[in-house]
């Protein structure tokens, strides 16, 4: 199939045009944070199927697919168009077609959100101390609390002391009451600098009487400087009275406004799900359990404070339109992030006038998908007797790596989808393949294309790795059986507490380069309140 192609310059004038354009490296993760260009947003073609009608809701918006010249950017296109995609072109070139254009190439994950947190810095000059400062004041049992804004499960496996985890949207909401007296020095933390400068931005911001400073370098920063951090602490923020969420309301409403957040209703919505010639995302910003308890129908949950960290990752339309909601916190978990996502250059609006009535949806929130391949499945008890009894039977797992690794079947191989010719060079030829996967739906994908390159049986396990744990089947944990590197994943300096102190400092060095990066690319439109 002949796809078009199109050049640096078509990517770079839809940018500086903040017109609709999804540039989608559809490398695995780790080769993406290697190198890629601002705005590249990672969708891997092992995942194009499952993510594509979530992330790409408008079947006319223009998609142009980035490689490194492997061959990925073709077939993912390929894929898109069978999806139904009517404007997928493949990028000319590749990352150093990029490059060679003048482009400029950035390293990591989640850049724009990182790059953006900088530029925050350096026009605001954000307060800090230093993880010396901040462990005297500890030491001291002096007038501070520590908030911990990244997610609640990074929070449990390392903190700071003392340090109570309230997600970065929900700051502004729940700090009145953990620090009622004004005169409480206020520390904001996360792992390295962005979300510890945004969240201290937000109070700022917002307006909060307390003196706020972000922990230097956040959890980096601290090991850095030879102190110990806590681990598996539970200290979560609690619910907050009618009147500190009425005032929070306000000041949330006034950030939001001097950014020139707009505002939108349900009516309004309702037409925007049925436009044809934009692309419109909608999130709600509460917690994921306070969404399960009801939602508006049609939208995603994303917290607010990991929406603003990870926009490309929900979000990879650059120019589409985004609707934030929060029914039940008086709107403050919609309108801080609104704030930001503004300030990102998003054309972003806020959704007034909901009711608990119009919560109608329960549950957590379910990825729209395409019409799946039939697969013939086998039961997890099955599986299991053959495992043990039959030398002739592999499983092999298509879940990300993270996953593979925590809990797997018994003697399962791991491959990834995007390697599988390769993987199967590694795996033993026999007369039976069972396929599972975290999402189950991730399995009929792959077995499907095994079946097209072996004369084996090729079986799907009915419900994947979560139908075997229901089963109440043993399960082995560790990186064993490993047939594709583990590329899907890119180890994050700042993840984890046996991380080589040197990634740590060259990570910090990375991001203190991010402003000086953006001002060469030039397309980001970012400005700061």
């Amino acid at each position: 199939m002949a796809i078009q192609t199109k050049n640096y310059s078509f990517v770079r004038n839809k940018l500086l045009n903040k017109e609709e354009l999804a540039l989608l490296d559809v490398r695995e993760e780790d080769p993406h944070a290697q190198e890629h260009p601002l705005f590249a947003a990672n969708l891997p073609l092992s995942r194009v199927e499952i993510d594509a009608y979530a992330k790409l809701p408008k079947k006319s918006v223009p998609i142009v697919t980035l490689d490194d010249g492997e061959g990925f950017a073709q077939l993912a296109a390929q894929r898109l168009i069978t999806l139904g995609y009517t404007d997928v072109s493949i990028f000319e070139g590749g990352v150093q077609g990029w490059k060679a254009a003048g482009g400029e190439l950035f390293k990591d994950v989640n850049v724009p959100s990182k790059s953006f947190g900088e530029y925050v810095e350096s026009k605001r000059h954000t307060p800090s101390l230093s993880a010396q400062e901040v462990k005297q004041l500890i030491d001291a049992k002096e007038n501070i609390v520590v908030v911990d804004v990244r997610r609640f499960d990074e929070y449990n496996t390392m903190s700071i002391p003392t340090g109570i985890s309230v997600p970065g949207a929900e700051l502004v909401l729940r700090l009145p009451e953990l620090a009622p007296d004004p005169k409480t020095k206020v520390i904001v933390n996360c792992a390295g600098r962005t979300r510890s400068i945004i969240g201290t931005q937000s109070l700022i911001n917002a307006g909060i009487p307390n003196e706020v400073n972000a922990l230097r370098n956040g959890t980096i920063g601290w090991t850095l400087a030879g102190q110990e951090l806590d681990k598996g602490q539970s200290r979560k923020f609690r619910e907050v009275g009618e009147e500190t969420k009425k005032d929070a309301a306000q000041r949330a409403r006034s950030v939001a406004d001097r950014a020139g957040v707009k505002r939108t209703s349900l009516n309004q919505i309702e037409a925007w799900k049925a436009q044809a010639d934009r692309t419109t995302y909608f999130f709600d910003t509460r917690t994921p359990e306070e969404y399960e308890a009801g939602h508006l129908p049609g939208f995603r949950s994303v917290p607010g404070g990991q929406l603003v960290q990870e926009t490309e990752m929900v979000a990879p339309v650059r120019g589409a339109r985004i609707v934030l909601v929060d029914p039940s916190g008086g709107g403050v978990r919609a309108n801080m992030p609104a704030s930001w996502l503004a300030q990102m250059a998003w054309d972003v609006y806020v959704l007034d006038g909901v009711n608990n009535s119009d919560l109608m949806e329960t549950g957590s929130w379910k990825a729209p998908l395409p019409i799946l391949p039939s697969i013939e499945s086998v039961d997890a008890k099955t599986v299991s007797t053959w495992l043990k009894t039959d030398s002739n039977t592999i499983a092999i797992d298509f879940s990300t790596h993270a996953n593979y690794v925590k809990g797997h079947i018994p003697g399962c191989w791991y491959a990834l989808r995007s390697q599988l010719g390769e993987a199967m060079k590694k795996i033993p030829q026999v007369d039976r393949y069972v396929i599972t996967s975290s999402p189950c739906e991730l399995s009929l994908l792959a077995a499907q294309e095994l079946q097209a390159l072996i004369k084996a049986e090729v079986l799907v396990l009915e419900g994947g790795n979560a139908a075997w744990i229901r089963a109440g089947l043993e399960l082995e944990k560790g990186p064993s059986h490993l047939a594709s590197l583990p590329l899907d994943r890119y180890k994050r300096p700042y993840e984890g507490t046996s991380v080589d102190p040197a990634a740590m400092q060259a990570y910090l060095d990375w991001e203190f380069g991010l402003v000086e990066q953006l001002g060469k690319d030039g397309t980001h439109h970012f400005w700061v309140l």
